[in-house]
């Protein structure tokens, strides 16, 4: 059985615009903290290691949102990562934000892993997809590649 990794997110003065409510890219910026935080605590991957010294990336290549209701701040909401599909050099993540039982926004993400160096994908590092098995969803969701 696949698992998720979670983290409770505050809704800050910097994450709102002038109405008191997330400004809709702060989301993407909590979604891609929520990624390096993923790794670092959940896959035990050390993410700055992996971009500075490894020179792999995980650029999105994909992405689709929707916001369903607004965050304000003071809010605290809970951001739950899902992996949905694994391919040779991609991951298929899903991201929700909720609070107090209600959607806040859902994130549909493609990630690539890329070599920095010769800029192109690679196949997924055997460490990571390692790492993923315990994330992995059902076998029907793996993709042949990517």
């Amino acid at each position: 059985m696949s698992q998720s990794f979670e983290r409770p997110v505050r809704i800050r003065f910097s994450h709102c615009d002038p109405a008191g409510i997330v400004y809709f890219p702060q989301y993407l910026v909590m979604t891609n903290v929520l990624v390096e935080d993923w790794f670092n605590e959940g896959l035990r991957i050390d993410y700055a290691h992996m971009i500075a010294q490894r020179r792999v990336g995980l650029p999105t290549v994909k992405l689709d949102c929707e916001f369903s209701r607004p965050s304000r701040m003071g809010e605290t909401i809970l951001l739950t990562l899902e992996v949905r599909t694994i391919g040779r050099s991609s991951l298929g993540i899903e991201i929700h934000g909720h609070c107090n039982g209600e959607t806040r926004f859902r994130s549909k993400q493609v990630l690539v892993f890329m070599s920095f160096d010769s800029g192109k994908s690679i196949d997924i590092p055997g460490d990571i997809a390692s790492a993923l098995a315990a994330y992995a969803p059902s076998s029907s969701s793996i993709e042949a590649d990517r």
